[in-house]
């Protein structure tokens, strides 16, 4: 039995491309090392918080010895105030697709994995003052101005989804959902992979994000927040990564270490249900695992 039967992969071909979404902390990484160790390929990151070379504790990148067990691609490949997309992201994995090595592409960023197995349209690039603008207003200010089509097809939550959206009609004149009617072959279609959706039950992730966070600040989380604190730019996405700005807060003295890792873990439990709800309602043609009775 290899490694990895227990979540139904026992007749896995080793020359299939897998895919592994998720929510945060429902093991997605565990399982896509033991699929690289069993059978050899590529771990590509698809998380957009993992991208960011300033962190790797508070993040939940692998660590240096679980790279070291098997090649790893896209982790902590890009500076804090570079702007980074979707389309950066495909750009960059269409090559490694093409590699020798059979990739197993990991994380929980579903927009990334849509790019992918959908295809993804060439938007041109927002302009520095219209995006400096957006900086300025609120989400729901926005989302106002965002058509309903676009509304519908993106995490109206999500800040930074909502702002993309507001910029690309502000910039081109054409609505994201316009610009997604004129989308490409995808890069990768979801029948010539193996596609999982790790469907973490609530309470069982509850449990794992509280216990993870623990780890996190064992482990060096408030380090790394010490290291980059003179650089904060609230704008930049990658100080808005979870858990993040209060464990800025905590250094800066504003929050007790206490409240600080209560609201990182709230925090962290609700982005988990916003993922959770956006690959079952995104991904119903993927294979869903729970992962709490495979454990």
């Amino acid at each position: 039995m290899t490694p990895f039967a227990k979540f139904g992969l026992d007749d896995l071909s080793p020359r299939q491309p897998v895919l592994i979404a998720g929510p945060t902390a429902s093991g997605k990484s565990a399982l896509a090392l033991a699929i690289a160790q069993a059978q050899g390929g590529i771990i590509i990151n698809a998380d957009a918080s993992q991208i960011y070379n300033c962190w790797r504790v508070i993040t939940a990148c692998p660590s240096a010895s679980e790279e070291a067990r098997a090649p790893h691609a896209l982790y902590r490949h890009v500076s804090y105030d570079a702007p980074y997309s979707a389309g950066h992201w495909l750009r960059e994995v269409v090559p490694l697709l093409k590699e020798a090595q059979r990739p197993i592409i990991v994380g929980g960023t579903g927009l990334y994995f849509s790019a992918l197995t959908q295809g993804l349209a060439e938007i041109p690039a927002t302009p520095t003052e219209i995006r400096a603008l957006g900086d300025t207003l609120t989400r729901e200010a926005m989302l106002s101005e965002v058509d309903t089509q676009t509304q519908a097809r993106i995490d109206v939550l999500n800040r930074a989804r909502v702002q993309r959206a507001w910029e690309v009609q502000r910039a081109t004149g054409m609505s994201l959902a316009q610009w997604h009617a004129r989308t490409p072959p995808p890069a990768l279609p979801p029948d010539a992979a193996k596609c999982i959706v790790m469907d973490a039950p609530k309470d069982w992730l509850n449990a794992r994000i509280a216990r993870r966070f623990e780890l996190m600040m064992q482990a060096g989380a408030m380090e790394e927040i010490a290291a980059m604190a003179h650089l904060h730019d609230p704008a930049l996405p990658a100080w808005r990564a979870i858990g993040v700005p209060e464990l800025l807060a905590l250094h800066k003295g504003e929050m007790t270490q206490q409240d600080a890792i209560e609201r990182a873990v709230i925090a962290t439990r609700q982005y988990a249900k916003r993922q959770r709800t956006w690959f079952r309602s995104k991904m119903k043609d993927w294979h869903h695992f729970n992962p709490r009775e495979m454990s």
